[in-house]
């Protein structure tokens, strides 16, 4: 999944007895790696909504675990993606979306300094996903959460989204993919414990681009922080009002405007309805 970069200087004070379920529930354990053999010579292979380049270290292209394979599966993912995209959020890009799926070693060789933590993958015009040699669920959030993403720069591409949200829609999108309809019971839980203590960051906080100056610890805050604010809008207000969120910031350049239009609430009254509950975790 995606560790991008958004935040504030500010760090809320962790919670000590959380910081070890925070890790759990975020971290991307890097896959061993061998003698790969991948040298950044990308395969392309095309559907009729992406355009895919693929590097990792398969070493026959024919059979039923080569390459070609491979790239077919991840083209069916990637269109079925697309459609569950189009039917929860309404977010149909009209062009063609570009898929990087990068060698592990090569991906952490070239974008490593990016980010202050592990990172799975990330939208930079195009999407950019350290892979895998076969589909798993792990990839499988990842090509989520970046399609959202994607998705949001070709409806809006001049419109720097807050990464509360374009973070929380994306997390909670690829947790829909994996099945889940809301949080879980430990991430419901950290959230609690946090919010009791003060441990969470503010929309502001939150208000910028990206999350990538945030140390491993913060970013989970965040991210969690992010998703929880848009799963707590979606089981309160419901799927529909989200969509309708979205697309009023799109039109009016404006979160209040958007809020009031979709919610019927302010911003300030949304997140402030947000941090009770969560404190109720």
């Amino acid at each position: 999944m995606q560790r991008s970069a958004c935040g504030s200087e500010r760090r809320p004070g962790l919670v000590p007895a959380v910081v070890a379920i925070l890790v759990l529930l975020f971290s991307s354990p890097a896959a061993a790696v061998g003698d790969r053999g991948a040298d950044g010579d990308f395969e392309r292979r095309d559907s009729f909504h992406f355009t895919l380049f693929q590097d990792v270290d398969i070493d026959e292209a024919a059979g039923l675990y080569g390459s070609r394979k491979f790239e077919q599966d991840l083209l069916r993912e990637l269109e079925a993606a697309f459609d569950r995209l189009d039917q929860i959020l309404g977010l149909r890009p009209e062009k063609k979306l570009v898929v990087y799926v990068w060698d592990p070693a090569l991906f952490d060789a070239e974008y490593r300094h990016l980010f202050r933590f592990p990172a799975a993958g990330f939208y930079g015009g195009a999407i950019h996903v350290r892979g895998d040699t076969r589909i798993t669920p792990g990839l499988v959030r990842v090509l989520h959460h970046e399609l959202v993403h994607a998705a949001f720069d070709a409806e809006a591409p001049r419109l720097a989204l807050p990464a509360w949200m374009n973070e929380g829609v994306a997390e909670w999108f690829e947790a829909r993919a994996l099945g889940k309809r809301s949080l879980g019971g430990r991430e419901r839980a950290v959230l609690g414990q946090l919010a009791r203590a003060g441990g969470l960051y503010s929309l502001a906080d939150l208000g910028t681009r990206s999350l990538g100056h945030l140390g491993p610890e913060a970013a989970s805050v965040a991210y969690l922080q992010s998703y929880g604010f848009i799963d707590h809008l979606v089981s309160t207000r419901g799927e529909g009002n989200l969509v309708r969120f979205w697309q009023a910031v799109v039109r009016s350049r404006s979160l209040d405007r958007a809020a009031r239009r979709a919610y019927r609430s302010d911003l300030a009254e949304l997140e402030a309805g947000f941090l009770r509950a969560a404190g109720g975790y």
